[in-house]
């Protein structure tokens, strides 16, 4: 296990929320940057520190390594002069029990930082050219416990829990036609094969858009499933690994959704197949009248066609 400090002030947020590390391959001038590097040097398990706006405000545990990823859409304009493409690692972040302002704690923490790219200046303010710094175990631990944040302690293990679909024939055939297309990107490549599953950046920015299951409100997202609106055969690749062609369910909920047993209205009114079981809803304690949350203006079209195909199984029951 190791420790590292990022310095993401602009991103900070998002990247906090949505679980995840994301920086560029090289500078904007293409000259290399070690910080940068050290994103493929991360491994599971490694903690990081979450520093922005003269604070380390939360604690993160890396859950996978570094794979190539497009820039998150949610950037925005910031960092519009980044390349597109860049690393992805998926990071499970918990707040601070005490956040710490580096700069009134210089003078102890001060000698244990590193010589060369340091995440702080000699004066204890931020160092803008470095994003992910590597740091001593000694300058960790005594970080650790200035935070107090016993949830990301090395002896913790990551959940076992986290829900997964077994991918079947014509999913992993799906996958095979995403690998082998070359005329694809290879950042956008690997994310589209992991969004098949519904994993990767796809899942971290449905989990950044929803955040809780629609229809039985559990936040842990170990426990959920983050399922495309429009059929993943019927999207095109920007579709595919667009948030907001996403929704975050429970695992039996996505089971009635991905087959069109059950659908929404833009308003969040469910609207379920007559030809479904009420004995399902009973057991599964769902309510067939339950309105969920309005969803966002940039889902509605890919609900139409979710309530098209719920329309047309139907007709043919």
């Amino acid at each position: 296990m190791a420790f590292w400090w990022v310095n993401h002030k602009q991103t900070r947020d998002h990247e906090v929320r949505g679980g995840y590390l994301w920086s560029p391959y090289r500078n904007t001038n293409g000259a290399f940057n070690q910080t940068y590097e050290n994103m493929k040097l991360v491994r599971p398990g490694d903690i990081i520190f979450s520093y922005a706006h003269g604070r380390i405000g939360a604690v993160g545990r890396v859950i996978e390594a570094a794979s190539p990823s497009p820039k998150p859409i949610e950037f925005g304009d910031v960092g519009s002069y980044w390349s597109n493409e860049g690393w992805l690692v998926e990071v499970d972040f918990v707040p601070a029990r005490r956040p710490l302002s580096p700069k009134q704690a210089i003078e102890s923490i001060g000698p244990m930082l590193p010589e060369r790219h340091s995440p702080l200046q000699k004066n204890g303010n931020g160092n803008q050219g470095c994003y992910l710094a590597a740091i001593s175990d000694a300058l960790g631990h005594v970080l650790m416990a200035m935070l107090d944040t016993p949830g990301v302690r090395e002896s913790d293990v990551p959940a076992t829990y986290v829900v997964e679909r077994e991918p079947n024939a014509t999913v992993l055939d799906d996958i095979r036609q995403v690998q082998d297309d070359t005329s694809v990107p290879e950042t956008q490549r690997l994310q589209l094969a992991k969004a098949r599953i519904g994993q990767g950046f796809f899942r971290k920015q449905v989990i950044l858009l929803e955040g809780a299951c629609r229809v039985t409100g559990v936040t842990d997202t170990h426990l959920l499933i983050a399922s495309h609106i429009k059929p993943w055969r019927e999207a095109s690749n920007s579709e595919r690994l667009s948030g907001h062609n996403g929704i975050l369910l429970s695992p039996h909920v996505d089971a009635l959704f991905d087959e069109q047993w059950i659908t929404f209205e833009d308003d969040g009114q469910m609207r379920v197949h007559r030809a479904l079981a009420r004995d399902v809803l009973d057991r599964w304690a769902i309510d067939p009248n339950k309105q969920v949350e309005r969803f966002r203006p940039e889902q509605a079209h890919y609900l139409a066609r979710h309530r098209e195909l719920f329309a047309q199984k139907a007709r043919i029951s």
